[in-house]
């Protein structure tokens, strides 16, 4: 599988699964019904921000991630990041590879530690994934997320020290 940046012309494969897993409202705090523009403006970031696709073996884009600064001024040490798989492609490693991609990401940065701020407590996949890679649960915002099927569920805020 191959991690490359994004670019604005990557947009039109990203939309399709993007939109699918936001109007899904299971597991992003995005607006479900989010125009393709509203999504691109939170999902292509500039630099010194990066956002990169997934392309497997048959060249497509399976998923995608965004990496970025955390919080600015004093707490610009923290990277953040957000991952999007193509729910037909789950499981075959795509999430695992992009995580793992902005972790390296941000040592090169010097960042000092990634924090997820709003990891659904119902998306257990991910903890899990998240957790073999070294973050931890910092704290969970009970009732934060309003899941349709779970109603308010928490939100966990995830860590890990690089």
């Amino acid at each position: 599988m191959l991690i490359r940046d994004a670019t604005a012309d990557d947009w039109p494969a990203v939309w399709p699964f993007f939109h699918r897993i936001v109007a899904a409202g299971e597991t992003y705090v995005y607006p479900p019904d989010l125009s393709s523009e509203q999504g691109r403006a939170l999902w292509l970031l500039p630099p010194p921000d990066r956002t990169t696709v997934a392309i497997d073996d048959e060249g497509l884009i399976v998923g995608s991630a965004k990496m970025n600064t955390n919080r600015p001024g004093n707490g610009d040490h923290v990277a953040s990041a957000s991952y999007m798989v193509d729910p037909d492609r789950h499981a075959r490693g795509v999430g695992r590879a992009l995580c793992e991609d902005s972790l390296r990401w941000a040592r090169a940065r010097g960042f000092l530690s990634m924090e997820f701020n709003a990891v659904t407590e119902t998306n257990i996949h991910a903890v899990k994934l998240y957790e073999s890679l070294g973050f931890r649960i910092t704290g969970t915002q009970p009732r934060a997320f309003r899941h349709p099927a779970e109603g308010l569920v928490g939100l966990h805020c995830m860590h890990v020290d690089l």
